[in-house]
């Protein structure tokens, strides 16, 4: 008797534990995402009308996640499982607030839309900023996550249209920071001037890249492919500017 309820507990505890393989948001953005190497347009629209139960369904299975569960995943579960939390909670304001041009349209001229606590996530009402802020930076040392995280912006990163897990994520780690760095829609290398134009990403958290005696010049070497502009940057003989963001949102419309 005792053997039967202990393997009754233990299936029910299976059945119960979180989907790693994030499979709802995986398939979600597979029908809901039109990718190519340096963008990612988004049919907001048709998730607003036909997929709002589905996003709902992944991000309640999010939200049942208790701190206890969490801290039982590993490194690359937590990760993946929060940068995933981002970037579903995100699409979730877009359509509870669509049509919109730009995310910075939803709050008010003394609100962000990255303050607003929509979101009940490890026990806690929360906002995106503290998903972002506090649960990935400040636990995480990874600057490549600011480029699988994406604000629903054409500035941003593209929206990989698969769902993140620990078995991908170094690999959608590393691509998705060098297809970022190879988008001259974001980031250029002016070969007359000598000057090189980078997104504003690399401004705002600049402090994310230059630690441990890394310099930025430093940090995105390894993630470069013109052999001239490393050439440039180990010279020191370059110029580095920003670019202004594009905030209109990625929408396939």
């Amino acid at each position: 008797m005792r053997t039967i309820l202990l393997v009754l507990f233990t299936f029910m505890n299976s059945t119960l534990a979180f989907d790693h393989t994030h499979k709802l948001f995986n398939d979600l953005l597979g029908r809901n995402c039109i990718h190519n190497e340096f963008s990612t347009q988004v049919r907001y629209e048709n998730i607003k009308n036909n997929e709002s139960k589905n996003l709902d369904r992944y991000l309640k299975e999010m939200s049942q996640v208790t701190k206890d569960e969490y801290n039982t995943f590993n490194r690359d579960q937590r990760l993946s499982f929060l940068i995933n939390a981002y970037n579903a909670f995100t699409l979730k304001l877009i359509i509870d607030n669509y049509p919109v041009k730009s995310i910075k349209e939803i709050g008010g001229l003394f609100s962000s839309p990255w303050k607003k606590k929509f979101i009940f996530l490890l026990g806690e009402k929360i906002d995106l900023d503290t998903i972002e802020h506090l649960l990935i930076r400040k636990a995480f040392n990874e600057p490549r996550i600011h480029f699988v995280l994406v604000c629903a912006a054409k500035g941003c990163p593209p929206l990989n249209p698969v769902a993140l897990t620990a078995e991908n994520l170094e690999f959608y780690l590393t691509k998705s920071t060098r297809n970022f760095l190879k988008d001259e829609q974001k980031n250029y290398y002016n070969y007359k001037r000598k000057r090189l134009t980078l997104s504003p990403i690399f401004e705002w958290y600049k402090e994310d890249f230059e630690k441990d005696g890394v310099d930025l010049v430093d940090w995105l070497i390894p993630y470069l492919e013109d052999l001239k502009l490393i050439e440039a940057l180990k010279r020191e003989d370059i110029e580095i500017r920003y670019s202004v963001y594009d905030w209109s949102l990625n929408d396939v419309n």
